[in-house]
């Protein structure tokens, strides 16, 4: 009976799949934007080659992404997607690590999020666990199919909020063979239960739902969504101070960026919807392959990391390949951008271990 089922549902997804493909073009792309000055945060490399490349997801966005590879080294190369953190662009902390990362030995994509930065999708600002779980494996299609590229040897790094995604990326894409998530939130929890599960009730969640849904109404009749807002301009003086940290790398020459949505207007106001009822690690314990957990043990998200580490599960007859890398004093932003904490030779060993055949 479960063969019969199974059948039935893959002939299912097969007639979609090719109604789609009749009325659809994966390969079509949206006309992008992309700047040709270097805009980053951080200076560029003479040790790395870099260009801008787009591809698309499969709901059709187009990604925009920057592309480094190491100079002078011989094809095929392990290639590694990189995105985050929530709200930022790949010419922030994302950029940084794939940049690093080429002068290390291995072709990187940092890419802009759909409807994020120079990336393509309509409306603007908007998020949501599947699509941005899809972004990951977009890239991944990208890389797999590129010459250059080891298809065998592919991975992610995910950084903040896009640690969470990287992981369910990982759950749900075996040609990930392996996943950083670095200084990560998981994303669905904060938003269905608040920092420190502090709203985790069907009470508050029903009195946010309540209130996301009125946005809802006032979004559809202005026909505009509205902002949630970024990083505050001006500090309350009682600001926490997981808060003055995002102040110093989002507000200040340090991070700022002007397509960043942190450094600015934020995401849509009505992002949450979706991550309420969206649990990004419901498939982790199923992971078979190498995933690396790195956090800072001064971080106020620590917490996510550690418990994200718990769900983990060892593959019986393989060796421990899910870790957890505690880096002593960092914070949640040390992770962003330090390079002096950010512990890249590390980074470096988990992928030659396991971006090998």
């Amino acid at each position: 009976m479960k063969r019969y089922i199974f059948l039935l549902i893959t002939a299912c997804f097969s007639l979609t799949a090719t109604i789609m493909a009749q009325n659809n073009n994966i390969t079509d792309m949206e006309n992008l934007n992309l700047t040709s000055e270097w805009d980053k945060t951080f200076p560029k490399s003479e040790r790395v080659n870099h260009k801008k490349v787009t591809f698309v997801n499969r709901y059709g966005i187009t990604l925009a992404a920057d592309m480094y590879s190491p100079k002078n080294a011989d094809a095929p190369l392990p290639a590694i997607a990189v995105c985050g953190p929530f709200g930022a662009v790949k010419e922030q902390c994302s950029g940084l690590y794939a940049q690093e990362m080429a002068e290390r030995g291995f072709i990187t994509l940092a890419f802009d999020p759909s409807s994020t930065g120079e990336s393509g999708g309509q409306p603007r600002y908007m998020t949501s666990p599947d699509i941005n779980t899809e972004d990951f494996s977009a890239a991944v299609d990208y890389l797999v199919t590129n010459p250059s590229v080891n298809p065998e040897a592919v991975g992610v790094i995910g950084i903040c909020g896009w640690g969470g995604l990287a992981i369910n990326a990982a759950a749900a894409d075996p040609r990930i063979k392996a996943t950083v998530a670095s200084t990560m939130y998981d994303m669905s929890r904060v938003s269905a239960n608040g920092y420190f599960d502090s709203a985790d009730t069907a009470e508050d969640r029903d009195k946010l739902r309540t209130a996301l849904a009125l946005q809802r109404t006032e979004d559809f009749r202005n026909g505009t969504p509205k902002l949630g807002g970024g990083v505050p301009d001006v500090l309350p003086d009682d600001a926490p101070k997981f808060l003055r940290d995002y102040f110093d790398y989002y507000k200040t020459p340090r991070g700022y960026h002007p397509r960043s949505l942190n450094s600015n207007g934020g995401r849509n106001a009505t992002s949450a919807i979706p991550w309420i009822n969206f649990p990004l690690m419901s498939r982790a314990d199923e992971i078979k392959n190498a995933v690396m957990i790195i956090h800072g043990e001064k971080a106020h998200s620590f917490y996510f990391g550690s418990d994200a580490y718990k769900k983990l599960s060892v593959i019986p007859g393989q060796d421990n390949n899910k870790l957890l890398m505690v880096i002593p004093g960092a914070s949640h932003t040390d992770l962003y951008d330090q390079k002096d904490i950010i512990p890249f030779d590390a980074l470096v060993r988990f992928f030659n271990e396991y971006l090998t055949l």
